[in-house]
């Protein structure tokens, strides 16, 4: 026994098959809110260098500008056009010529900010999964396309202090 179904029966199933094809691809972005000023033309720039892995975590879509997202479920989250940080006590490391200040303070998460460029980018990370120093690694190039402020990390080595003045 051959069943058959009217054409206009056909044609809803393909476009329900379709649509849910879509909606399907939709829900796999990852949930993001743009930082503030995410429309800078350099987020641009470092979005679209964004490698398509990073510490071997396959790249994710994302629903919010000037974003990125690595791992399933995300363990690398990128924000650029966060606020740019000032001087800072907090670690400083460089990696691949950029500068980036370290927050521990919810470790194992880890936040990393660049310091010296305009618009800064904000990578958080998961280090019980992905290890911060391949993380930096991979997107130094990407993040390489945010402009320079001149400014760079210091730490105690790099001051120069006054001579000391002789009592009177």
């Amino acid at each position: 026994m051959t069943l058959r179904f009217p054409a206009r029966f056909t044609a809803a199933a393909l476009t329900l098959t379709a649509g849910a094809a879509l909606l399907t691809g939709c829900a796999a972005a990852v949930p993001l809110q743009p930082a503030a000023n995410a429309i800078d033309a350099g987020c641009a720039a470092v979005v679209v260098h964004l490698p398509a892995a990073v510490a071997d975590e396959t790249k994710r879509e994302t629903n919010a500008q000037g974003t990125g997202a690595w791992g399933d479920p995300a363990s690398i989250l990128l924000h650029c056009g966060v606020a740019v940080p000032g001087p800072t006590t907090q670690a400083c490391v460089s990696v691949n010529g950029i500068d980036w200040i370290e927050d521990d303070s919810a470790a194992p998460t880890y936040r990393f900010t660049t310091y010296g460029r305009e618009p800064a980018v904000e990578v958080v990370l998961d280090s019980g999964t992905v290890a911060g120093s391949t993380v930096l690694a991979d997107l130094s190039n990407a993040v390489s396309y945010a402009p320079t402020n001149g400014s760079a990390c210091v730490g105690a080595e790099d001051l120069q202090l006054p001579e000391a003045t002789p009592a009177p």
